[in-house]
């Protein structure tokens, strides 16, 4: 797939299959995410494949968005590990662009994906389900799956609304 191709028709993906996905599609997404930009590449991200079931419905019963979750056949939990922070906005915006990369990897290779940030609200509550470290902080949750099928559409601003033009001297 083209990259604009696939910038431009990649989806959140809210509704799965209940087709597996395999630990080594995961992998993929993970290689995928392992080369976005960071600042002094810290690459401050980690990651965790959640496929046990139990786990997937206990983390879902944490969010409004419990079906989305619990309907995945799998999630990747992304954390900031603060033991290799450089500058905290910094590098949450290099998390963004990790999982950017997961998410065009997942629609390059025909799943579906939904990055989840209301979660955030109980981060606390889910890096314990998860038992993670105190140096890994919760950023995002990505539910992944098989889409089930049906149209999805997305619109956008035009250029002329988001392009602001600067002064000129």
């Amino acid at each position: 797939m083209e990259t604009m191709e696939a910038i431009s028709t990649r989806r959140s993906v809210r509704e799965f299959t209940d087709e597996p996905v395999t630990s080594a599609e995961l992998d993929r997404l993970i290689e995928a995410a392992r080369w976005a930009p960071s600042g002094l590449n810290n690459q401050p991200w980690r990651f965790m494949k959640v496929v046990d079931r139990a786990l997937v419905v206990e983390v879902s019963n944490m969010t409004k968005y419990r079906g989305v979750v619990a309907g995945a056949a799998a999630l990747i939990a992304v954390f900031l590990d603060h033991e290799d922070m450089y500058e905290r906005t910094k590098d949450l915006l290099a998390m963004g662009a990790a999982i950017e990369n997961l998410l065009l990897a997942a629609h390059d290779t025909g799943l579906g994906a939904c990055w989840l940030g209301e979660i955030l609200a109980r981060h606390e509550d889910v890096e314990a389900a998860l038992e993670v470290s105190d140096d890994l902080e919760l950023v995002a949750l990505v539910a992944i799956g098989r889409p089930a099928p049906r149209e999805r559409s997305g619109v956008r601003h035009p250029v002329e609304k988001i392009v602001v033009t600067p002064p000129e001297r």
